[in-house]
């Protein structure tokens, strides 16, 4: 990217160049012409026997001179204008489409990650349990585990798909009435049972909405996955939901390392992660925020993003409230 940026930048930098090279050398030529033809009124014209011609056909030729400066002025500045917004056009487009393609190309390998990571906790368990003779106990344990994984990855697939549909406007939301707080609920209650004694939740009942049920429950879940992947496994993760005026506020607060200013509205974006794949402790697709985004601009809503305090980041989700 960078020999690619100096190497554009020199090009376009010769070409101004060049332009304003011409155009001094078109204006040079200019006053060449002008001093032949002032010359030739001179021979043609006396000045002292006509002072009036001689006076007009010279401000003739000081008209011509004046004009076609500005001709070539206005013609220079008019075709600089245009290579420069051509020039920042293709550099812009060049630049989103090497940075999509990194962004992609880190997907490719996170997404193999995530994928690969559930696919073999449920093989180890399916095979542990047709190898041993396991009690009911141990058995029901690791059937759990791997009904636990296979969610995981329903999820994951779920994302994937939904995000397609929506980038390729192919979703078509619904809409109907129903109980957010229960919907919360059931999220936390899932989510405990995979990581216990992580969340602490404060939801007021009977907060009804009207929206897509389906997708929004994909937004809890994913701002739960987002919190547990980024909270150190000591600390807890914070999920609560509250009337406020005419809207529904529901909040999830972690305690990781936090998200710079700068990042804030990046992350929204498809396939933006910070860091390198290869190097990032914490996997995902980049997704999940993405959608969360989406599906919430959809249901006429709004997500904000804010400072934790000590540490971390508050993901607040602003939804309209049925009355």
């Amino acid at each position: 990217m960078r020999l690619f940026s100096s190497i554009y930048l020199l090009l376009l930098t010769y070409i101004i160049i060049a332009i304003v090279f011409w155009g001094n050398s078109l204006q040079k030529q200019s006053e060449r012409i002008y001093s032949l033809e002032v010359q030739n009124l001179r021979t043609a014209v006396d000045s002292a026997k006509s002072p009036v011609e001689y006076t007009r056909r010279y401000s003739v030729l000081e008209q011509n001179l004046s004009r076609r400066t500005k001709q070539y002025i206005g013609e220079g500045s008019a075709f600089l204008v245009v290579i420069i917004i051509g020039a920042t056009i293709v550099y812009s487009s060049f630049r989103r489409k090497i940075i999509l393609s990194r962004q992609q190309n880190n997907f490719m390998l996170s997404v193999t990650h995530e994928l690969k990571s559930p696919i073999a906790a449920i093989k180890l368990n399916l095979q542990t349990i047709e190898k041993h003779k396991l009690n009911e106990e141990r058995r029901t344990g690791l059937i759990s585990k791997s009904i636990t994984e296979a969610n995981r990855l329903n999820d994951l697939c779920n994302n994937i798909l939904f995000a397609s549909q929506l980038e390729g406007r192919q979703y078509k939301a619904t809409r109907e009435k129903f109980n957010l707080s229960e919907m919360a609920e059931d999220a936390i209650a899932e989510y405990a049972g995979r990581f216990p004694r992580r969340f602490e939740e404060d939801i007021t009942p009977g907060c009804y909405i009207v929206g897509d049920k389906m997708m929004l429950r994909i937004v809890i879940n994913n701002l739960l996955e987002n919190a547990v992947k980024y909270t150190p496994a000591e600390l807890p993760i914070a999920i609560e939901l509250h009337q406020r005026q005419n809207m529904v506020a529901l909040e999830v607060k972690d305690y990781g390392a936090g998200i710079p200013d700068s990042e804030k509205k990046k992350i929204l974006n498809k396939f933006y992660r910070v860091g390198n794949e290869e190097s990032r402790k914490s996997k995902g697709t980049g997704l999940g925020l993405y959608i969360v985004n989406k599906v919430v601009l959809q249901n006429r809503g709004r997500i904000i993003i804010k400072d934790n305090t000590p540490s971390g980041a508050v993901f607040e989700v602003l939804l309209p409230l049925e009355k």
